[in-house]
């Protein structure tokens, strides 16, 4: 048996969270000042799409990106949000800013994430996603790419209290490829959705509210 936080106005199902924050990063802007380019192509490594676990928390962010880069190259960012599964499986997931690809989007991934301190969330990092317009789509949306990475995300602040400063994160594929990010919170208030899921007989899902 699941125990369910109900959000008014929204389904108990939270699947549809995900596809909620690629529609939000098409209308927000946060956008930063690009830092340059630089043309070395991304190496993708795995078409294999996965499934979509169920997201039980999602928070949508909006500020600036004063670093932003994906494998060498600089990007601003349209948006950050961060969303975590009921399998416990966490995700800062970065529009990024790119005039030829409005479907770029890089996402830091991990699991085992804990909250070290009241106002510090700190992720490791085992795999980057990448989403671009020549990915395969399903339903009408890329499939991502995974690159098997190794790093850290660290929030400062706290998503219980919707008072975020900052986010960064650091990861490296194992072909040497980089991927970083520092945002910087502008203040706003955040779109903040959460659903309590408590399974029967196994270990409960830590979160950044835990």
């Amino acid at each position: 048996m699941m125990f369910f936080k109900q959000i008014p106005g929204h389904s108990r199902r939270a699947g549809w969270l995900p596809l909620a924050a690629l529609t939000l990063f098409a209308t927000v802007s946060v956008a930063a000042p690009l830092r340059g380019s630089n043309s070395r192509p991304l190496l993708l490594v795995s078409d294999e799409p996965k499934p979509e676990a169920e997201t039980i928390v999602f928070a949508l962010m909006s500020g600036k990106c004063p670093t932003l880069k994906v494998a060498g190259r600089d990007f601003a960012c349209r948006a950050v949000a961060f969303f975590q599964t009921e399998e416990g499986r966490a995700n800062f997931t970065i529009a990024l800013d790119d005039p030829d690809d409005d479907s770029h989007i890089i996402t830091f991934s991990g699991d085992r994430g804990v909250r070290t301190q009241d106002n510090l969330y700190e992720l490791p990092i085992d795999e980057i996603q990448l989403k671009s317009k020549d990915r395969p789509k399903v339903d009408g949306l890329p499939v991502p790419l995974i690159e098997v990475s190794t790093g850290t995300c660290r929030l400062v602040g706290s998503l219980a209290s919707q008072q975020v400063s900052n986010i960064s994160c650091s990861a490296i594929e194992k072909s040497g490829k980089k991927f970083e990010l520092r945002f910087d919170s502008d203040g706003s208030p955040m779109t903040l959705r959460r659903i309590r899921r408590t399974p029967i007989g196994g270990p409960p899902v830590m979160s950044p509210f835990d």
